[in-house]
C-alpha cells in the first residue's frame, strides 16, 4: 500500500480551490490526487511469515533515481552508495536522509536498515508533474518536487523521509492494517520515527526538538509551520487557503470518519502527544527511553488490528519490561496516556 505524507483530505482541498492566483496549486493538487488513486502493480511486498532473519547492522546500500517527471518507476539511477553528491538537491537531499533514517535504526535500536536485514534503500526525486507528495510503497521511496505555491520539494525535511522509510519499518515488524485506530497508529509510529531521525540526525534534546513533522515543506506563502505538531496537534497550520490543522490531541476531539480510511492522518495526533509527553517528562533525548519503548512496542506481540488502548498497554508493558515495573519511565507512559485520554490502570509493583 501506498502511504503519503500529505493526507488526502489536504489534497482534496487544495483541488477543489477556484481562485485564478492558485490555479497552478489547484491542478498539481488534482494530478496528484489522480496519481494516488492510480493503480501500481505490486512490489516484493513484505508478508510476515516472510520477514528475513535479523543481521547485525553493516551500513546502509543507498540508490537514487530520477523519474524526470515521469511516474514510471525507479527511473534513472543517479547515485549509488559511496558515490560523491550529484548536485541535484533533491537527489543529495534523499540520500543524506536514506541514511540519516538508516542510522537512527542501526545505532539506538541495533536494526539493519527498514527489514532488520539489510535491506537495500531505494529513492525515485523528480516524480510526476508538481507532484504533491512523498510516499513509500512498500518496496521504496518516492518524492514529488511539490507545485511551487504551496508545497516545496519533498526531501527537504528530514522528519518526512524518516516518517516514510518507518512505513517500512511497521511493514515489517507489527504491520498495523492501515485503517482505523490501527491505521492511526500505523501513521503515528512513522511520525514518532520521523522526528527522531530528525533529532538523531541533529544532535537535539527532546527539550530542543521542535517536534514537527514536515517542517520546511511549504512555502513562505503559507501560513504554516509544518504538517503536523506532536507537540500540540491542531496548530501546525492555519492558513487562509490551507484552512486549519485538523488534528484532535486527546480522545475528547476523536475524529469519528470513514474518509482518509477513517482519520488515519487525523487521529495520529493523539497518540503522537502522548509519545511527547512521554520523551518531555523523561527529558534527556528522546531516543534514549521513549523511543526504545516504542520500538519494543512495534516488535512485540502487538495485534495488527491494535487499539489506542490495545497501543497504550502495550507500550506501559514495554516500559515495564526494559525499565522496570512502577519505574519513572513506565509511570511517563501511564502518566501520558492518560492525559491524552486513554488511562491504562493500575501498573503493578515490584513488591
Amino acid at each position: 500500500m501506498r502511504h503519503g505524507i500529505v493526507p488526502p483530505y489536504l489534497l482534496s482541498h487544495l483541488a477543489q480551490l477556484d481562485r485564478d492566483d492558485l490555479r497552478p496549486a489547484a491542478e498539481a493538487a488534482q494530478r496528484s490526487l489522480r496519481s494516488d488513486l492510480r493503480p501500481r502493480p505490486a512490489g516484493p511486498g513484505v508478508l510476515a511469515e516472510r520477514v528475513p532473519a535479523p543481521v547485525p547492522p553493516s551500513g546502509p546500500d543507498r540508490t537514487i533515481s530520477d523519474a524526470a517527471g515521469a511516474e514510471t518507476l525507479p527511473g534513472d539511477v543517479v547515485r549509488r552508495e559511496g558515490d560523491d553528491s550529484t548536485g541535484d538537491v533533491a537527489a543529495d537531499e534523499a540520500y543524506d536522509g536514506l541514511g540519516a533514517t538508516y542510522a537512527l535504526f542501526a545505532d539506538v535500536f541495533g536494526r539493519a536498515s527498514i527489514d532488520g536485514a539489510g535491506l537495500p534503500l531505494r529513492a525515485t526525486v523528480h516524480y510526476g508533474r508538481q507532484y504533491d507528495n512523498a510516499f513509500w510503497d512498500g518496496t521504496q521511496m518516492v518524492f514529488g518536487d511539490g507545485d511551487g505555491q504551496v508545497f516545496g520539494r519533498f526531501t527537504a525535511s528530514l522528519s518526512v523521509i524518516g516518517h516514510e522509510l518507518s512505513h517500512g519499518v511497521t511493514q515489517y515488524t507489527a504491520d498495523l492494517v492501515y485503517a482505523g485506530q490501527s491505521g492511526a497508529l500505523n501513521e503515528s509510529v512513522s511520525d514518532v520515527f520521523g522526528a527522531l531521525v530528525e533529532q538523531y540526525s541533529r544532535g537535539q534534546s527532546a527539550a530542543e526538538a521542535s517536534w514537527l513533522i514536515g517542517e520546511g515543506l511549504f512555502t513562505d506563502q503559507v501560513e504554516g509551520r509544518a504538517l503536523r505538531s506532536m507537540s500540540a496537534p491542531g496548530t501546525a497550520y492555519d492558513d487562509d487557503v490551507l484552512g486549519k490543522d485538523p488534528q484532535p490531541a486527546t480522545m475528547a476531539d476523536y475524529v469519528d470518519t470513514t474518509d482518509d480510511n477513517g482519520g488515519v492522518h487525523l487521529n495520529s495526533g493523539i497518540p503522537n502527544r502522548a509519545f511527547h509527553l512521554v520523551a518531555t517528562a523523561l527529558g534527556g533525548n528522546a531516543w534514549d527511553a521513549a523511543g526504545p519503548i516504542w520500538y519494543d512496542t512495534i516488535t512485540g506481540d502487538l495485534p495488527p488490528a491494535a487499539t489506542f488502548s490495545d497501543f497504550a498497554a502495550a507500550t506501559s508493558a514495554a516500559a515495564a519490561a526494559r525499565f522496570g515495573r512502577q519505574s519513572r519511565e513506565q509511570r511517563a507512559v501511564v502518566d501520558a496516556w492518560s492525559t491524552v485520554g486513554l488511562p491504562i490502570g493500575d501498573t503493578g509493583s515490584d513488591g
